[in-house]
């Protein structure tokens, strides 16, 4: 399957949940690009950085009938979670539009889809980076008021971490004067994961997503 036909099972289970439309989309990205990588060593919690009890019951609640789907890629288990990436949940929780479970495992599944290579956006499984700021603004509101000069999200991620920390990330006095500008604030364009990543599962020995139905 591809991690596109995943995002369709994961949309159509999230459908019968009665959750928002957007928010919706965003954990069937989320939950489809994560689903992509897993494979011998990488289960499905090691990529979303949530508990295997935790993941269990956002499925039961976001992806009611899911759960039989995505045992073989691995339901179980804590993932370890270093020092930057818990800086950055506390980061993401402290700046919660409103408290709640949803806004609590938002900010955990975004904490560690941060530690991916890509734009966030794109390891997110996004669409384009604008469903991102929607995400933010959404959710993440004081957070995202803060990010006035559109910088990359990663970047600044840490800038904040950094000073909350009392200590700067970089020594250029001001943004407009910094010679690495476009690495901070550079273009974000780029193709979504979800229309080139692959689910090699035959070819490359990974396990597949056995679907609950035919799509």
């Amino acid at each position: 399957m591809t991690a596109s036909s995943i995002h369709a099972l994961f949309s159509q289970f999230n459908t019968a949940s009665g959750c928002d439309a957007f928010d919706g989309h965003v954990l069937a990205c989320i939950f489809a690009v994560a689903a992509a990588e897993t494979g011998p060593g990488r289960s499905l919690v090691d990529a979303l950085g949530i508990s295997g009890k935790a993941l269990r019951l956002c499925c039961e609640e976001y992806f009611p009938g899911a759960l039989r789907a995505l045992e073989p890629i691995g339901l179980d288990g804590e993932p370890e979670v270093n020092e930057d990436e818990k800086c950055l949940r506390e980061l993401l929780r402290r700046s919660r539009s409103s408290a709640g479970p949803f806004s609590s495992l938002l900010a955990a599944l975004v904490a560690r889809r941060c530690t991916r290579p890509n734009h966030l956006w794109q390891d997110l499984g996004l669409q384009n980076r604008s469903e991102l700021s929607m995400l933010m603004m959404r959710h993440f509101t004081p957070l995202a008021m803060r990010n006035d000069q559109d910088m990359k999200w990663k970047k600044f991620f840490y800038r904040m971490i950094c000073r909350d920390e009392g200590f700067s990330l970089c020594s250029a006095p001001s943004c407009s004067e910094c010679s690495d500008f476009e690495n901070c604030f550079g273009d974000e364009s780029g193709e979504s994961l979800l229309a080139r990543t692959r689910f090699l599962a035959e070819t490359q020995g990974l396990i597949s997503i056995a679907p609950a139905y035919s799509l």
